[in-house]
């Protein structure tokens, strides 16, 4: 009986590797501090709260379990990646479809229960997450598209509460697809040789290490220049203040991290400094709501 538990818990380790769940720090926080953003004065329904959680833990979940099938054989001759569940033969890739399968529709359910707005806009969501795996392909630009997937995530938690788009749920999910653009940036550096040795596309790839640095360096200052605005054009507290000052701070040392010829703290770079990121402005935008 014990080996019995001991063989779910690791099955179900693995199934946590594949659809990278500690990657969830990136991109719900965002789409719980656009909730609040959405309703300065009061606080979104309970319900509200639960059918975003499950329609980000399906989109997540789906995007994820689609990206690890698609790009099973890249992985595979991949030595970063070859150890990942599917190309390692931990998880069969029909295992990952049903996965997928399955989240897609937790996805639609929960969606369905949001307002109109979230509904209309489901199509254009599950189309990002179809595509983002076979933009590596074709386009330089897929760090872009990946930060549409998330950046729409953050304006679906807006949306679920607001009902509407205006003006400031533009700016904040666009200064998400500019983060999330600039740090995945970071991380395609790691792949820059075998890119470019398997024809695949990336901004590392095309322009090299130090080029790549410089416009991950841009697309965060947009992302800054994109929450001061909002800030400006919308009601916010002193606590949006504070957390974008220390967004501000966190992004120039990830930065500070990188250098062309030391890339040894890229890891640091990119899953720590950026988890602060998400969680530190969610947690002064959670302040504001209280004082």
């Amino acid at each position: 009986m014990q080996i019995t538990i001991q063989e779910c818990k690791l099955k179900t380790l693995e199934y946590f590797e594949l659809i990278k769940f500690e990657h969830t720090i990136f991109a719900l926080p965002f789409a719980l501090s656009g909730m609040l953003l959405a309703s300065p004065d009061h606080w979104p329904q309970i319900s509200t709260f639960i059918w975003v959680i499950l329609a980000m833990i399906g989109g997540r979940t789906a995007a994820m379990a689609l990206n690890r099938i698609i790009d099973a054989d890249i992985d595979k001759i991949n030595p970063r990646t070859s150890n990942r569940a599917i190309p390692a033969g931990k998880i069969k890739k029909i295992s990952a479809t049903v996965l997928a399968i399955c989240a897609f529709c937790l996805l639609i359910f929960a969606t369905w229960q949001l307002p109109l707005i979230c509904r209309q806009l489901l199509p254009v969501a599950i189309i990002i997450l179809l595509i983002y795996s076979y933009t590596k392909r074709f386009t330089n630009l897929s760090h872009l598209v990946l930060g549409s997937a998330l950046g729409a995530a953050a304006a679906g938690g807006w949306l679920a509460v607001s009902g509407e788009i205006i003006l400031p749920v533009i700016l904040w999910g666009s200064a998400v697809v500019f983060w999330v653009g600039g740090f995945d940036i970071i991380y395609a550096i790691q792949d820059i040789d075998f890119d470019r040795e398997n024809n695949l596309f990336s901004i590392p790839a095309w322009l090299g290490i130090k080029n790549s640095l410089f416009i991950s360096k841009i697309f965060h200052i947009i992302t800054v220049l994109l929450l001061i605005i909002l800030g400006n054009i919308y009601q916010v507290g002193i606590f949006y203040w504070i957390g974008l000052i220390l967004v501000s701070c966190l992004i120039i040392y990830e930065h500070s991290l990188l250098k062309e010829n030391d890339l040894s703290k890229i890891n640091a770079a990119f899953f720590n400094i950026n988890g602060y990121v998400s969680i530190g402005l969610f947690i002064c935008i959670f302040l504001d709501k209280i004082f």
